[in-house]
């Protein structure tokens, strides 16, 4: 199967909703990430979200040319046809993207479904994050209606931020914002329905003291009730169809009671990177060690191309990532719960 389209992404969405479960969702950068990500949806029997980063694709296009969009589509165009040998759906969403780089990266990547649209072929990707939250609130949402206007207009559906998730993520660093933005107030919820309701489609990370980043248990202070007081509040004024669809970003490293917890109140995605990362990397760090002789051609020898052989331990990784993404589809209750052949 393809990647979804969209139709089939917006019925994960809703089915995720109605289900009290969420798609884990991946930053990938290279073949054996996406292969990784693959293969752990399609052993867990669970759909799933693959998204690139602005620095996801600046690495993907290569040292000498570190373009985002190139290496975006590069990434994207990999995904679809690798995904089509396997029996799961895949949702393809681009992460946090800051207002001063809407016109260089989100811009051009719509453009692009823009003229596979012209041309009869499917969507580049599904959905794609503007992080406004740098902005006042209102300047974030007038920015925000302006683009899921646009982005309707191809069904992609936009995911928007109110609040600021901490920490440091691929060259986005809020380490120093007030405790008091990293949580979104009901008011605020309030505000982004009564802004977007009727435009398109679009996910919502209303923060809750996420953090990006890795820390030990107990360093991040999450307050998932957050988003139940949030929900509460605008379906008491709009009426249940009013709930939002809620993505967690910061989820690496984050307790199973919290992760469960969420998916209570309609959290329907969650970010995974940091965890993946390390996951990626242990077990090649594991063959580094335990090959030194062979990696390294030390004192005059020839070492072992098995060893040094990138293949051999980039194989690793992938498992590695497999197994982590795996983790993630049982913690998020999506194991089993593909759409594949349903819709």
């Amino acid at each position: 199967m393809p990647v979804a389209s969209p139709s089939q992404f917006a019925a994960m969405l809703d089915a995720a909703q109605e289900g009290g479960y969420a798609y884990p969702a991946i930053n990938v950068t290279s073949l054996p990430t996406i292969n990784g990500a693959l293969k752990a949806f399609a052993e867990s029997k669970s759909d799933g979200i693959i998204q690139v980063s602005i620095g996801g694709g600046q690495f993907a296009s290569g040292t000498a040319v570190k373009d985002a969009v190139l290496g975006a589509i590069v990434l994207a165009e990999a995904t679809h046809r690798l995904a089509e040998r396997y029996d799961v759906l895949i949702g393809l969403h681009t992460d946090h993207c800051q207002p001063g780089k809407v016109d260089s990266f989100l811009i051009p990547l719509i453009e692009e479904t823009e003229r596979r649209r012209a041309e009869g072929l499917p969507n580049l990707f599904n959905s794609h994050m503007l992080d406004a939250s740098e902005l006042p609130l209102d300047e974030n949402l007038k920015l925000s209606r302006d683009l899921l206007q646009r982005c309707a207009a191809s069904e992609i559906i936009l995911e928007v931020e109110a609040g600021v998730v901490g920490g440091e993520e691929d060259g986005v660093d809020h380490s120093d914002a007030p405790a008091e933005k990293l949580y979104t107030t009901p008011e605020d919820m309030l505000s982004v329905y009564e802004s977007l309701h009727g435009l398109g489609r679009y996910l919502f990370a209303a923060t809750f003291g996420n953090v990006h980043g890795a820390y030990k248990p107990g360093a991040v202070k999450l307050r998932p009730a957050i988003l139940r007081d949030g929900q509460a509040a605008v379906m008491e004024k709009f009426g249940d169809e009013a709930e939002f669809d809620l993505v967690f970003h910061g989820g690496s490293g984050s307790s199973l009671e919290e992760i469960r917890e969420t998916l209570d109140y309609g959290v329907v995605k969650m970010n995974i990177d940091t965890d993946t990362q390390y996951a990626f990397t242990r077990p090649i760090a594991g063959h580094m060690m335990g090959n030194y002789d062979g990696v390294l051609k030390i004192d005059g020898e020839v070492g072992d191309k098995k060893a040094y052989d990138p293949r051999a331990y980039l194989k690793l990784g992938e498992q590695g990532l497999c197994e982590r993404m795996k983790t993630a589809c049982d913690d998020l209750l999506s194991t089993g719960n593909t759409l594949f052949g349903k819709v």
